[in-house]
């Protein structure tokens, strides 16, 4: 009896406990290998683990719903669901569901695509069907970014993600874009390829309906903020198990002696043609003689000579006349203009010829001539004079028409290789400085007239254009930028090239008042800027520029080059202020250019003078204390002190001296490690040294590594070489077979400032680098931004899936420390650890630092 009693408290007390359980219902989609449902329909993955983990303690029933992505959400949001396991935080969705804090998992977004179809950047999308899926956050990325690009890229939506990627493999689509986690997993077993671009990193939640079930996401975020913490814990084991991680007119003076001749022997034969009428009766010999011979004259002059009475009617034409009109001379008489030449040219000759026969005058004229049917013109250098008799009256007129079409053409040619661009057609600069001279001169002459301007245009990035498209596209695009312009712009305007993508724009005629005319010239160079920023069209596919535009008013400059320098210096200034826009030309430019030779002149002094030095900046590991520094270029100007290498490092840049200057300072550190060498506290030091761009592509930047190295003795592992991305991005197969060769001598090399350029696995994956160095401007913020914290979280993942050690420089703080080593980062570097120091204080610290055993914090 009492046996029974015991057994019915006992099953009472289950059936409480069972009643008491909280029942979970959760959306599971199929998106392995975060979230899937298993064979029994229970939530499996890491995510799906990873609530049941939670579950089992918080003595929850977890009911799984099985539905595609975009019917889970709106189960979630129609509360028929408790929960959806695998959500990216988006501003808008955070209006409609609520999150925990902490993310589960941190992802980000690749492409994968069919074999042969290349995705190497965003502008590759062009033209190519993207299946995504339904509703994710890569849908709203891409649709923004195409729309913004002007891409003409169709997407497509799938109902998961396995869709998808049947998809491209069965070939309804070409690209696929989906998380890393369900790409790695899945691509090979489509037969799919995987694009080295990566976007959109993401931060991944458990969600609830905005309102509801708050204490479920109090009790998951207990847990991750515990569990993430310690590597040994349940969040670390399932991530392991499932293994994530106009031309003047030259007449020839051979052709003026010959018609002068042609004249006189034409005087001679009229003269003797009627000194022979009167003596007709006995010179009739001696008239028939001498007609031969001249005709004989007349008939072998290169030029066309004809004789027209007082009704315009010929009279006489020569065998050349002859040759032009298609007929027999005796065939031309008493034929008039109209019989050989088009109405127009009619028109003009006869124009001349009554000048001659009314006005008596002699007249000498370019005539341009077009035959009767249109299909030639010649122009033709003419001199018509009248013909008088014994009374002084005037009868006819005779006339002398030289072809002057070929010596025409020659000159129009020279005149347009003179004057003018063989691509554009646009004025050159020769063109532009003779007119430039001229509204300067007469500007000065009289200074009521309105003022004058120079627009300088400069198209961005250009070279990059012709060194993806080819010179070809090149010089289209920048006739296309020619007759843009010059649609728009004033008749009064002059536009010219320069050369290269170099345009300028004379402005004339804007106003007296200088005010005035600077805001007219400010509103045409933004207009110029807008018109350059539309698409071109080049290989049938919309293509993307911008400008930036320097403005000089006359007013600002002495002389047509003072002027076309400091419109230059202008549009420099525009470059520097992010491209894509026009500037005024200032006094302060000048001063800038006057400042920066001087101290590209101080600098040569100074490395004569051996006034550069070098300070020291520690990089430590937790758990070795200091294990190196970074080399760090310092200038102590004897009158001017400390002068930042902020300001002298771009001047030796632009002046080629940073290649003598970084020998020097790759000398001085190899010699630095020589001597650390020697000592047993020392020895495993290493120094880390910035390589600039002109470093790297010399032809002798191996070799001098090498000899620096040699000549000290210094070990070359302990020597790093710290490059930036931009310098990998030019000539890439060249920088990486000298990486490397260096790399074969033990030589270590550390990428710096990494995730703040164009940060693409396609040759991240195939430079031979040791190190990944986070940038400071992600350290700054990473308390405040969750964006930074994404990053830096991304960054390590990506350094431990590439086997690259990862240090962060710019700690400052103790917090940005903690949180660094929460992250999982374990190398350091900034102002928190110590300054830039020279080389005594810099081992002094560090010894002191040894052997009073100060921990790293």
């Amino acid at each position: 009896m009492k046996y029974c009693a015991a057994m019915l408290v006992m099953l009472l007390c289950c059936t409480q406990v069972l009643a008491e359980s909280r029942v979970v219902v959760v959306g599971v989609y199929p998106n392995a290998p975060k979230v899937f449902a298993a064979e029994d329909g229970s939530p499996t993955g890491i995510l799906g683990e990873l609530l049941l983990t939670i579950a089992e303690q918080e003595q929850w029933r977890v009911k799984a719903v099985q539905c595609d992505w975009a019917y889970c959400m709106q189960l979630l949001q129609a509360g028929e669901i408790d929960l959806l396991p695998d959500v990216a935080y988006t501003p808008q969705r955070s209006l409609q569901m609520d999150f925990h804090q902490t993310p589960s998992l941190t992802s980000w977004s690749q492409f994968y695509t069919a074999p042969g179809v290349q995705v190497q950047a965003m502008t590759d999308l062009a033209d190519k069907r993207v299946v995504i899926m339904h509703d994710s956050v890569q849908q709203h990325y891409l649709q923004r970014v195409i729309n913004q690009a002007g891409l003409n890229t169709e997407l497509l939506a799938a109902k998961s993600l396995a869709e998808a990627f049947a998809m491209v493999a069965a070939g309804s689509a070409d690209v696929v874009a989906a998380n890393h986690y369900f790409g790695a997993a899945h691509f090979s077993q489509f037969h799919l390829r995987q694009s080295p671009l990566m976007f959109e990193p993401v931060q991944l939640f458990y969600a609830t309906k905005a309102g509801r079930n708050r204490d479920l996401l109090d009790s998951i975020e207990s847990y991750l903020g515990r569990w993430q913490s310690n590597v040994d814990s349940p969040y670390y084991q399932i991530l392991q198990r499932w293994g994530s991680a106009a031309p003047e007119t030259l007449i020839p003076k051979n052709v003026w002696w010959m018609l002068a001749m042609l004249s006189a022997l034409l005087m001679l034969a009229l003269s003797g043609a009627w000194w022979l009428k009167r003596q007709v009766a006995e010179k009739t010999r001696h008239l028939k003689a001498s007609e031969n011979r001249l005709n004989t004259i007349l008939n072998s002059v290169d030029a066309h000579i004809y004789i027209k009475n007082s009704r315009l009617r010929y009279e006489y034409i020569n065998r050349k006349a002859a040759d032009l009109f298609g007929c027999e001379p005796e065939q031309a008489v008493g034929r008039r203009d109209d019989a050989f030449f088009d109405a127009a040219t009619c028109a003009n000759l006869q124009q001349n010829d009554l000048k001659v026969l009314q006005q008596g005058v002699r007249l000498v004229e370019e005539e341009n001539n077009r035959s009767l049917d249109g299909s030639q013109k010649h122009t033709y250098l003419s001199v018509k004079l009248p013909l008088r008799d014994e009374a002084g009256n005037i009868y006819a007129l005779c006339g002398i028409s030289t072809d002057i079409t070929e010596h025409k053409q020659q000159q129009q040619e020279i005149h347009q290789l003179a004057f003018y661009d063989a691509l554009t057609g646009l004025a050159n600069r020769r063109m532009l400085l003779d007119r430039l001279q001229h509204a300067v001169a007469l500007r000065e002459r009289q200074t009521d007239l309105a003022q004058g301007a120079l627009l300088f245009i400069d198209l961005d990035h250009f070279k990059d254009l012709n060194d993806t498209l080819g010179h070809a596209m090149g010089d289209q695009l920048l006739k296309q930028v020619a007759q843009r312009l010059q649609n728009h712009l004033r008749k009064v305007d002059t536009l010219a090239r320069l050369g290269g993508d170099e345009f300028v724009v004379l402005l004339t005629d804007l106003h007296p008042d200088q005010d005035v005319a600077s805001q007219k010239a400010g509103l045409i160079a933004t207009k110029v800027v807008q018109l350059l920023a539309e698409p071109f069209m080049l290989q049938d596919r919309n293509y993307t520029l911008s400008a930036s535009v320097g403005v000089v008013l006359f007013a600002d400059g002495c002389n047509s080059y003072e002027l076309l320098q400091r419109a230059d210096l202008a549009m420099y200034d525009a470059k520097g202020h992010g491209r894509n826009g026009m500037r005024f030309f200032n006094q302060q430019m000048q001063a800038d250019i006057t400042a920066r030779a001087e101290l590209a002149a101080g600098l040569r002094q100074a490395i004569l003078n051996n006034e550069l030095l070098l300070h020291f900046q520690p990089q430590l590991e937790r758990e070795k204390g200091i294990v190196g520094a970074e080399v760090l270029l310092r200038w102590q100007h004897p009158e001017q002190g400390m002068i930042s290498p902020a300001r002298f490092i771009p001047v030796a840049e632009s002046t080629g001296q940073i290649l003598q200057i970084g020998h020097w300072v790759l000398e001085q550190s190899c010699l630095q490690l020589a001597e650390w060498a020697r000592f047993p506290d020392t020895t495993h030091w290493y120094l880390a040294v910035n390589i600039s761009a002109r470093q790297l592509h010399s032809t002798n930047f191996v070799a001098d590594v090498s000899r620096a190295l040699q000549q000290s003795g210094a070990v070359p592992d302990k020597l790093v070489l710290e490059l930036t991305e931009s310098q990998l991005l030019q000539d890439v197969d060249t920088v990486i077979a000298k990486m490397q060769q260096l790399t074969n001598l033990g030589v270590r090399f550390s990428l710096d400032d990494f995730g703040t350029g164009y940060s693409s696995l396609s040759y991240l994956k195939l430079l031979p680098l040791q190190q990944l160095k986070i940038d400071h401007s992600f350290v700054r913020d990473l308390l405040t931004d969750p964006n930074d914290e994404a990053i830096v979280k991304t960054i390590m993942a990506l350094g431990q899936s590439l086997e690259l050690a990862v240090i962060a420089e710019g700690v400052e703080s103790e917090a940005q420390y903690r949180k660094l080593l929460q992250l999982g980062c374990k190398q350091f570097q900034g102002y928190f650890f110590g300054k830039p120091q020279p080389l005594e204080s810099f081992v002094s610290s560090a010894k002191s630092a040894m052997v009073n055993r100060t921990p790293v914090p």
